[in-house]
């Protein structure tokens, strides 16, 4: 369970987040929107230790993240292509990784055959560096790793972005199948309502740093958020 408390973060006079109370409990699919600046990333890097906040913390699974490092063994995330190691090809990455996550050569091969369909053939044995991948197979590689080793909490930051329609579909069916794991925590962010929307139990809606809206998904759920942003482009309008 992620357990977020009087959580905020300014830099200078701004504050660009702002959460009282938000409790996220394992085998949630749990989605995060908002527009561009709503603070999406900004929760993200908290919830990983990659910034520190200016007030509140986060607990994961009962560690308060920014008081000990014993949540990182089971917590995964991918949000850009930092989080790859640019000379490595795609099978030393993987190999990597799961080294840090008790998984030996062979362990990984067999993790990654169901995922070929995925990679469509661009990624293993291509022979090159993940500096030379396109932005769309870096995220390929990037959301994998994340996968390995089982972890209980995973965090993709605009998963979809950058993937061509037919990855995307595939991307879907394989969060998909999380839905049915009631030990891993799958927290996703994204501007693509319709996707968020299929695949999300849940979904938060940040605007300005602050949660507006807390929605669990059914069939009226991707009318009510294009409603919402709607409005809010109106909103916007009209104070322009």
């Amino acid at each position: 369970m992620i357990q977020v408390n009087s959580l905020s973060k300014k830099y200078k006079n701004v504050t660009v987040l702002d959460i009282e109370s938000l409790e996220i409990p394992s085998g949630q699919i749990f989605g995060l929107v908002g527009n561009n600046g709503a603070g999406k990333t900004t929760f993200f890097s908290l919830l990983l230790d990659l910034i520190k906040g200016s007030s509140g913390h986060i607990l994961n699974n009962q560690i308060q993240i920014d008081k000990s490092e014993d949540w990182k063994p089971f917590t995964a995330a991918f949000i850009d292509e930092s989080f790859l190691i640019g000379y490595l090809t795609p099978e030393e990455y993987f190999y990597f990784i799961g080294e840090l996550r008790g998984m030996n050569q062979a362990d990984v091969d067999q993790f990654l055959k169901p995922f070929e369909d995925f990679f469509h053939g661009e990624i293993l044995q291509s022979k090159k560096y993940l500096r030379d991948l396109s932005k769309g197979n870096q995220k390929k590689v990037g959301i994998v790793a994340s996968f390995i080793g089982q972890p209980k909490v995973i965090i993709l930051d605009e998963p979809f972005a950058n993937l061509d329609p037919s990855t995307q579909i595939r991307l879907k069916k394989i969060i998909a199948d999380y839905k049915e794991n009631p030990d891993v925590t799958l927290l996703i962010s994204s501007h693509d309502l319709a996707h968020v929307t299929e695949v999300c139990q849940r979904i938060v809606v940040l605007n300005k740093g602050q949660i507006v809206k807390d929605i669990q998904t059914s069939e009226r759920t991707l009318k009510e958020l294009e409603g919402f942003f709607s409005e809010e482009i109106l909103t916007t309008s009209v104070v322009d």
